[in-house]
């Protein structure tokens, strides 16, 4: 009896990439001249943490700020070292503080749900939408109790969050919106950026992200109060709010939230580029799912009406009925065809089943944050027990543990063989779908 020789790479066959992807650089020789030009000064940067002309920074980050809310039109940009150090301030920014609840996704990275720990806060989790991943307006609603103060609001994956449904919400509660735009800088929504959507917005300049400088964030608000107190969390409040007159004490002890001048040097140029790199990424998703739509048990996930989805990664949905194999064991075939990222193979091939409900994270589960007596989940400020058991959020866990799945090769760097070999190993694998029913 012949043996029936495997196809699949994941069996034994021949891969359908031999060679690793090209690392995704945005980085060129603009950003080599802002940054030789900042090193010839010799100033990398002017943050005084004191009530000082320098307590705003150095020239390129005011220049930063200047161009950012200009480019998104928005009153006031605050630069910092990370998207997560600006979620902590917008948080502190808006007087949240212990006893207090804000409502969180539990599908997003871990930080769009721990910053109101800082304040000691408790995050309260609810559910997101089936087709966008967003955080779903008809649960927001049902978590809302009289100890709400804030919604954190996540763009996630390059998408607009609900704007128009969660900001009713909102206002008819009196509760801020933090708008987490960290993975749709571009993005739109009804003609108005994504990131300006809400009272406070955070983008991410992430070494990973559309645009970065290595590491930093912007934070955006029109709210006057709330820039002014985020930049003195960014900078050492409690040595500054005395000197500078400031009554509102609330949260005002501050960080060293700082970004250098090389780092907003490089994001001036880095700004420059976003369209075009956004548009990038658009036109190759929209590649990608054209060429994948003979495969019954595949879809690209939906797009919310008048909104532009950014597309920080591409997020598909699989459906295991259709297909006659659990999504992992397709995915896993999938990712055994190609080959990972120059410079980032020790990541493997960048192809994830979503993201782990953050309430199963051992913080949560445990109830251990600040010590070991439970503050702020248990204190006397907050007598409550908060459900973070599974099953609390049943689309994300679904989603999460069957449905949904997004990759990383849709990158403006990438050519059209490489997208084209995305395509062959999804097609070769349910060609021979049969070779993992089989075993």
């Amino acid at each position: 009896m012949t043996k029936k020789i495997k196809k699949l790479a994941i069996n034994g066959g021949p891969k359908v990439r031999t060679r690793p992807f090209d690392f995704y650089n945005t980085i060129g020789k603009e950003e080599i001249l802002a940054v030789n030009r900042v090193l010839r000064t010799g100033v990398l940067s002017k943050f005084l943490g004191a009530w000082h002309e320098n307590f705003y920074g150095g020239d390129q980050v005011r220049a930063l700020e200047s161009e950012w809310k200009k480019y998104f039109n928005v009153k006031h940009a605050v630069a910092l070292n990370s998207a997560t150090s600006g979620l902590i301030a917008a948080v502190g920014a808006a007087g949240i503080g212990p006893g207090d609840e804000v409502i969180v996704t539990p599908y997003s990275m871990c930080i769009s749900a721990t910053a109101p720990l800082f304040y000691g806060a408790v995050p309260v989790f609810a559910d997101i939408e089936d087709e966008y991943f967003c955080l779903d307006p008809i649960s927001i609603e049902k978590k809302i109790t009289s100890r709400t103060k804030a919604i954190i609001v996540v763009d996630i994956l390059g998408q607009a969050y609900d704007a128009e449904k969660i900001n009713k919400i909102a206002k008819k509660h009196n509760l801020i919106v933090i708008e987490d735009c960290a993975q749709a800088p571009g993005g739109m929504y009804k003609g108005k950026y994504t990131g300006t959507l809400g009272d406070i917005g955070i983008y991410s300049l992430n070494y990973h992200k559309h645009i970065h400088c290595g590491e930093g964030g912007i934070l955006v608000t029109n709210n006057d109060e709330i820039a002014e107190r985020a930049r003195l969390i960014r900078n050492h409040a409690e040595a500054v709010v005395g000197p500078k007159g400031t009554d509102n004490l609330i949260n005002m002890i501050g960080y060293n939230f700082r970004m250098t001048e090389l780092e907003a040097a490089i994001t001036r140029e880095q700004l420059k580029k976003l369209k075009s790199l956004v548009d990038g990424r658009i036109n190759n998703v929209k590649y990608i799912s054209d060429k994948l739509s003979k495969i019954l048990f595949i879809s690209p996930a939906k797009v919310r009406d008048n909104v532009k989805h950014v597309y920080y990664l591409q997020p598909l949905k699989f459906n295991m009925a259709i297909a006659g194999v659990h999504r992992d064991i397709f995915i896993d075939a999938v990712k055994a065809e190609l080959m990972p990222i120059k410079k980032r193979e020790a990541e493997g091939v960048w192809m994830n089943y979503g993201f782990r409900p953050l309430y199963l994270l051992p913080m949560f589960q445990n109830k251990i944050c600040y010590g070991s007596s439970g503050y702020p989940f248990v204190s006397s400020l907050y007598n409550k027990n908060q459900d973070y058991s599974k099953g609390l959020c049943p689309v994300a866990e679904r989603l999460h543990g069957e449905e949904l799945f997004y990759h990383d090769y849709i990158k403006p760097c990438m050519t059209k063989k490489d997208l084209d070999d995305v395509v062959k190993s999804f097609y070769k694998v349910a060609e021979n779908i049969n070779e993992l029913k089989n075993g």
